[in-house]
């Protein structure tokens, strides 16, 4: 059972980031005093979607260059299962995702349950969705197990590169024991793609019978 969302997308840059830390007296470390995207190949936003497991109190992100699309938000789920989810339950035969309504991984959109049925297929698993209502995404795990303490880890520190944002969230823990693995993802994921009506219709999709429009799972076509 994982849990999983979109972090706030942050800049990447020397921009002031909320919080305190400790630096040598009269050496603060100097930041931009405006907040405008900065357009160069290794700067720009980065979107952190995060997997967190709630058995093992693990948690994975991928971090992002592109549009956060339901494609990205399936491959980081994909990435998460190749490379920790299948290692922790090699004998598993179905995977429950809880998340919220909107967003890339939201109820109504067709590429999301599109992307997951491929993914379905590719791992042999049954994948269940549930969706929390409108209005109560701050319901969901990832947010407060997860989210919360990497926003703490790196407080104050500017995200001035790539590496800087993955190892301050790899290096993220917590006294009850939370583990986060974080790698980069340069795919692109172009924005608008459609999911036609014939495509829908291949899903393996079965809906629950309570609120199935925010309750399904998706079964492996072979």
């Amino acid at each position: 059972m994982i849990s999983v969302d979109t972090k706030k997308k942050e800049l990447v840059g020397d921009f002031r980031n909320a919080g305190r830390e400790w630096e040598r007296h009269g050496q603060p470390e100097e930041v931009r005093v405006h907040d405008f995207e900065i357009h160069e190949p290794a700067k720009g936003k980065v979107a952190p979607y995060g997997i967190y497991d709630l058995g093992r109190n693990v948690g994975w992100v991928s971090v992002g260059v592109d549009h956060d699309t339901a494609a990205f938000a399936v491959e980081s789920i994909r990435r998460w299962w190749r490379w920790m989810g299948t290692r922790s339950y090699p004998q598993a035969k179905h995977l429950l995702i809880t998340t919220d309504s909107g967003g890339s991984n939201g109820a109504r959109v067709r590429l999301w349950k599109w992307e997951l049925q491929k993914l379905a297929d590719e791992i042999g698993l049954e994948i269940s969705v549930c969706h929390f209502p409108p209005g109560t995404s701050k319901w969901n795990k990832i947010e407060h197990r997860l989210f919360s303490f990497i926003s703490q880890d790196w407080r104050g520190k500017p995200l001035i590169s790539h590496e800087v944002i993955i190892n301050l969230i790899a290096a993220t823990t917590t006294a009850a024991g939370l583990v986060v693995k974080s790698k980069f993802d340069t795919n692109s994921y172009p924005a608008g793609l459609k999911v036609s009506d014939q495509q829908m219709a291949e899903l393996q999709l079965r809906r629950d019978k309570f609120h199935g429009d925010w309750n399904y799972s998706l079964l492996p076509r072979s």
